[in-house]
């Protein structure tokens, strides 16, 4: 059974930054090595949204609130995702979920969320003014 589990959330000041991680576990390394990876957040009240996202030959993607400030990276060794966040703004405040798509290459592998099948249970981020 594949699993996602996110780490790294938790409260910031503005400006500051913080560091996501997600770990899958079950997966298979080829198939990790060959899936479109993501990062989705949700504030309250407000639907998911796409934050960025990785295609399995290093391609990215940001929504463009988070241009310039996040980073996505993955480590496919380490079967690991990871969502640096710099510059944090209190609008960037949110629950934040890892997704993956097994089989999705290239640039098939966009952010939108209806493609992804696998998802982690989320980590909270909280940015204060």
């Amino acid at each position: 059974q594949v699993q996602l589990v996110e780490s790294g959330g938790g409260s910031a000041q503005a400006g500051g930054s913080l560091r996501l991680s997600c770990v899958a576990s079950g997966y298979d390394g080829s198939s990790y090595r060959r899936s479109c990876l993501s990062w989705f957040r949700q504030a309250p009240g407000k639907e998911r949204e796409g934050v960025a996202v990785i295609s399995n030959d290093g391609l990215t993607n940001y929504t463009e609130s988070v241009k310039g400030r996040f980073t996505i990276s993955r480590d496919n060794a380490k079967k690991s995702l990871f969502l640096q966040m710099n510059s944090l703004k209190p609008e960037d405040t949110a629950m934040y979920y890892c997704a993956a798509m097994p089989g999705l290459t290239g640039s098939t592998c966009v952010g939108n969320q209806a493609i992804f099948s696998i998802w982690g249970q989320g980590t909270q981020v909280t940015v204060s003014s």
